[in-house]
């Protein structure tokens, strides 16, 4: 099997990460059965985004196109690197809200870009293909596409309790969860506006439908990978693909490695463990809504493989931890031997 048009569904540092092993084995020819000139597609998740001081954020999308584009900030994982904050400052200093979340002076061009472009009546999804021009063009001519979910409006909220209002809950914005709580409050319920009303962005179904490998990448299973396997038609396109699909756990010893998979898989009822998580997104081959074919967990996680192999889906054990590109894309390399065969995989 030559695989030449590989799909990935992507949050966002997580799967930027992923990504980036992922090419990097392109480039090395150290993933088996790829071939060199493989072509990547990303579906990036955009229930993040937000508008803010009338401007339309989109931090999946921007977190990819940095990441792939190097000109992320390492160190924070997200945002522009050698950045300023003269704006952020000064809107501070009028008392402007909100002020738990900045933008970076290099980062407002970004989003003023795209508010105009959105503006003028271009779709966002013309609008990625305007910044990638930028970004990925140049590295990756033709090899890299990113694409968002959807083109409409769709926002995640969360639920967390509050005794001051009548019901005893109220409801935030995931960046207020994530930026000005840290996640540090329980989540008692996820609710993603728009999304069962939302259609797939152009091309996406198609990436799906004609890949020759799709994969799961790292990233959050409830508010990254789980909005856009919510987007209706999505699901579908993945339990109907003739790739091979298969998914790394983002759960590492226990425990998320980064960001907040524990507090969401708790707010959805899903056990925090790798193979739960296998699970919840479920086999192709059950006859159920499953969208896999294949499960990765670290090798720290060896005591659910049985697990998940009974619910349906191969599964091997080796190490997830993105520490470089080259244990990256060895991660990739195993992904891709434990659904195709191909190569050498770690240890079952």
């Amino acid at each position: 099997m030559s695989i030449s048009q590989i799909t990935v569904l992507s949050g966002g540092m997580g799967g930027a990460r992923f990504l980036q092993g992922l090419l990097h084995g392109i480039a090395s020819g150290s993933l088996p059965g790829v071939a060199p000139d493989a072509r990547v597609t990303v579906v990036a998740n955009t229930a993040d985004d937000l508008w803010m001081h009338g401007l339309k954020i989109c931090p999946d999308l921007d977190t990819v196109m940095y990441t792939l584009g190097d000109g992320i900030d390492l160190d924070r994982g997200w945002g522009r690197r050698d950045e300023s904050w003269s704006v952020k400052d000064e809107l501070a200093a009028y008392g402007v809200e909100p002020t738990w979340f900045g933008l970076g002076d290099r980062d407002i061009a970004t989003h003023v870009v795209r508010t105009q472009m959105l503006d003028a009546g271009y779709s966002l999804s013309d609008v990625t293909t305007a910044l990638c021009n930028r970004w990925l063009a140049p590295r990756y001519g033709e090899g890299v596409r990113l694409l968002p979910m959807t083109d409409d409006r769709v926002e995640t909220h969360v639920a967390i309790a509050d005794e001051t209002t009548p019901s005893g809950r109220r409801v935030v914005h995931f960046q207020e969860y994530w930026v000005r709580l840290r996640a540090a409050v329980p989540a008692e319920a996820v609710v993603v506006v728009g999304l069962e009303s939302s259609t797939p962005a152009p091309g996406v179904v198609d990436a799906i439908t004609d890949a020759d490998l799709v994969v799961l990448p790292p990233s959050n299973p409830v508010v990254s990978v789980g909005t856009i396997l919510g987007v209706p038609r999505v699901r579908e396109a993945l339990r109907a693909t003739r790739a091979p699909v298969v998914g790394l756990s983002p759960i590492v010893g226990g425990t998320h490695v980064r960001g907040m998979a524990h507090q969401m898989l708790t707010s959805i009822g899903v056990e925090v463990s790798a193979g739960a998580v296998g699970l919840h997104y479920g086999s192709r081959s059950t006859g159920d809504d499953g969208v896999l074919d294949g499960w990765l967990v670290d090798d720290r996680d060896a005591d659910q493989v049985d697990r998940v192999r009974a619910g349906g889906l191969a599964c091997a054990a080796v190490p997830l931890m993105m520490s470089d590109v080259d244990a990256t894309a060895a991660m990739a390399a195993a992904a891709i031997t434990l659904v195709t065969g191909a190569g050498a995989g770690g240890d079952e």
